[in-house]
């Protein structure tokens, strides 16, 4: 179980990977097409100019894929993490969805921006709630300045959100977790380096990242079943107690799912 003092200050950073177990596509690696389009052939400054039809079909069909999506117990367990620690944690994701903040969590900042929300290509209104499908027969939206809607997400080439929070966070932080991330996008593949020899730096996802030397431990897995544990929350299963597992943090946990979680404030090994 990880123990959080009552000085630390913890930075959690989630990738890909922790949506992926709610069964979110990645997009990256192998099979990371979609209609025989890399996503970068989709999800650029370029792309929009060329199509934005195409890349709103795209992102219809994110949105579609992410209503239907779930929290997983390692989005409940960090809303839980955020309760208890509050200012004392910062939470930072690269993914898009709004699974965190439905899993109770308040304070994510989404480096790379939220999915179901939309901004104007051309003035300075504001990004806004949207959760249609821009679909054909639709056509793109418009603003009322003229200018096309387009989704409230940094694209590649585009400079990531909140970095100066970022920068200061991970300048204060005692305590780095990665969560599901490939160690490969810039500049979240960084963080962990920027805090290295004066904070704990902890790796939790299915495999290794591409800057896994950077971490003190890493703990494989899936982060719905690793992060439970870690975290000391507690699973009820059948008639057993919730506070009689003993399963170290690598474990598969039985049974892990939105309702059987059982978690206190002293679960989390706060001094």
């Amino acid at each position: 179980m990880l123990t959080v003092s009552s000085t630390d200050r913890v930075f959690i950073l989630t990738g890909a990977g922790l949506s992926a177990d709610s069964g979110i596509p990645t997009f990256r690696g192998l099979g990371g097409l979609w209609r025989n389009h890399r996503i970068e052939e989709v999800a650029s400054p370029l792309a929009w100019h060329r199509d934005p039809q195409l890349v709103w079909e795209f992102y219809s069909m994110r949105r579609r894929v992410a209503s239907a999506a779930k929290p997983n117990p390692a989005h409940f367990a960090l809303a839980k993490l955020e309760s208890v620690l509050q200012d004392r944690l910062f939470g930072c994701t690269q993914n898009v969805d709004n699974l965190h903040e439905r899993a109770g969590s308040r304070t994510v900042l989404h480096m790379h921006g939220q999915l179901f929300k939309s901004r104007c290509d051309t003035c300075s209104r504001p990004p806004f709630d949207d959760t249609n499908l821009w679909e054909p027969p639709a056509e793109v939206p418009r603003c009322q300045c003229g200018g096309r809607i387009r989704p409230h997400i940094c694209w590649f080439g585009e400079v990531p959100f909140g970095l100066d929070r970022i920068n200061r966070a991970l300048d204060q932080c005692t305590l780095f977790i990665a969560i599901g991330t490939s160690g490969v996008v810039e500049p979240a593949a960084s963080f962990v380096a920027q805090v290295s020899g004066r904070a704990r730096t902890i790796y939790v996802g299915p495999e290794n990242p591409a800057n896994a030397s950077s971490f003190t431990e890493c703990y494989l897995g899936k982060a719905g079943e690793v992060l439970p544990n870690l975290f000391g929350s507690f699973v009820e299963t059948g008639s057993e107690a919730a506070g009689s597992d003993k399963r170290s943090p690598s474990d598969p946990v039985p049974g892990n799912r939105p309702g059987s979680q059982v978690v206190h404030k002293n679960d989390f090994g706060i001094k």
